[in-house]
């Protein structure tokens, strides 16, 4: 469902005005892999990895919440949990992202069509819950939010599934950063789409949105092992990346990329104009760039031994664009890329960091490496190999030291996935809203 609205108008002309912003800012940035607007930056050492958990049924108060963790090393209170914020529910917590002026995140679960957003900018240490966005069902159709990614004045939202059929055909829904619904945007099912979504990322130096593909709610709220059984449910998996006109947030061409390639990270060396991504069940690196002037999507690299199904599920690009970080869940297993020649990739580094291990973000400097467990609350292992943590480690570019660890099932906080990265100067800088 494509709903029109009078707004669209303002949204791409704020888009074109806010090129000019991304690329000012191209230079200065905090952990790899955020939107290119987002103008309020870390500098130097990080204070605070926020932690967005889901909830477990018994343990705590059972709802997904946020979780901040001090992470400067100078501090007393290194490695220990600062605050959590619980939204009083159970909704499959998953990703969340900041505003374009870094004053907020927005977060939301894959059980449900809700964004919950939190303040960080008034006091970085202590988030605090101040509004949950409940229209996104009604107002595009769609649920499960998975990317929130920040455009100048807006923020662009990816889901995974619809309230129709609970599928993989989905879309994007557009609010503006006061959490007002603007318009909404469904994936291609011509032209070689298959109507699947999952991340996000921009280049606005080339007017280039890539989208990637997953599956829909009825797949990825059922246990892991019954999905994998069974055939049909198998062959609801996205095949393809889609390439938008960013300005006009219109599709222009689908790519194939078999095997639901998940996270997409844009090199971030000034000139570079190339994206790479990971397909889960395939094990494969997927290079997106130019050849005489098309977008095209080229296997270049494996990830593992494919035939076991490692399942890489994040990915980490540094700064230079010359190394990739890759999780992969079922080994837990950490590995690192050399992206020196990004048409041949070559694995440089791997270490165990855990029996489970999920999302990988780095900081800008590419010192530390934070690791989190979960993946879905039905995927996740079971019995001893379901470890719930944030680790956070040092790399000196030829090791991974494990530095601090928190326990999130010994303190009751549910289940780790996804990161963000927190500053105390950047209380000092907010300008008046």
């Amino acid at each position: 469902m494509r709903v029109r609205h009078p707004f669209r108008t303002a949204v791409v002309v704020a888009l074109a005005l806010g090129f000019v912003v991304a690329l000012a800012g191209a230079a200065l940035a905090d952990e790899t892999c955020n939107s290119p607007y987002v103008t309020k930056l870390i500098k130097g050492q990080e204070d605070y990895v926020y932690v967005w958990a889901l909830g477990v049924e018994g343990l705590g108060d059972g709802s997904d919440k946020l979780v901040t963790v001090d992470v400067n090393p100078k501090s007393k209170r290194f490695g220990k949990v600062l605050n959590s914020v619980s939204v009083g529910s159970r909704g499959e917590a998953h990703h969340m992202g900041f505003t374009d002026d870094r004053r907020f995140i927005w977060a939301g679960g894959l059980a449900e069509p809700k964004i919950y957003v939190f303040d960080i900018g008034t006091d970085p240490g202590k988030p605090k819950l101040v509004r949950t966005i409940a229209d996104m069902a009604d107002k595009s159709g769609y649920l499960g939010p998975h990317t929130y990614y920040a455009m100048p004045g807006r923020m662009l939202v990816q889901a995974l599934s619809n309230t129709k059929d609970k599928g993989g055909r989905t879309g994007m829904a557009m609010y503006n950063n006061a959490g007002e619904f603007v318009t909404s945007y469904a994936m291609p099912t011509d032209g070689g789409g298959d109507g699947y979504g999952y991340d996000l990322a921009v280049n606005p130096r080339k007017n280039v949105l890539l989208t990637s593909s997953f599956t829909g709610y009825d797949n990825y709220m059922r246990p892991l092992g019954d999905v994998v059984k069974d055939a049909e449910a198998m062959k609801r998996f996205g095949s393809t990346m889609v390439v938008w006109d960013l300005k006009a947030l219109k599709p222009s061409r689908v790519l194939s990329v078999p095997g639901a390639p998940l996270e997409i990270r844009w090199s971030l060396k000034p000139g570079d104009d190339w994206a790479i991504t990971a397909a889960a069940l395939t094990s494969k690196l997927w290079l997106v760039k130019q050849d005489k002037g098309q977008w095209q999507a080229k296997e270049v690299g494996t990830i593992g031994d494919p035939a076991k199904i490692p399942l890489p599920v994040d990915i980490s690009i540094t700064r230079d664009g010359k190394g990739l970080w890759v999780n992969t869940f079922m080994d837990g297993t950490t590995r690192y890329f050399d992206l020196s020649n990004p048409e041949a990739p070559k694995q440089a580094y791997q270490k165990v960091t855990g029996k489970q291990v999920n999302m990988i973000s780095q900081s800008w400097d590419g010192r530390r490496v934070y690791i989190t467990s979960s993946l879905l609350a039905n995927w996740d292992k079971g019995g001893a190999d379901n470890e719930q943590f944030l680790r956070g480690f040092t790399w000196n570019g030829k090791e991974l030291a494990q530095v601090f660890e928190v326990d999130f099932t010994r303190q009751q906080l549910g289940r780790a996935h996804h990161m963000k990265l927190g500053s105390k100067s950047l209380r000092a800088t907010l300008p008046p809203r």
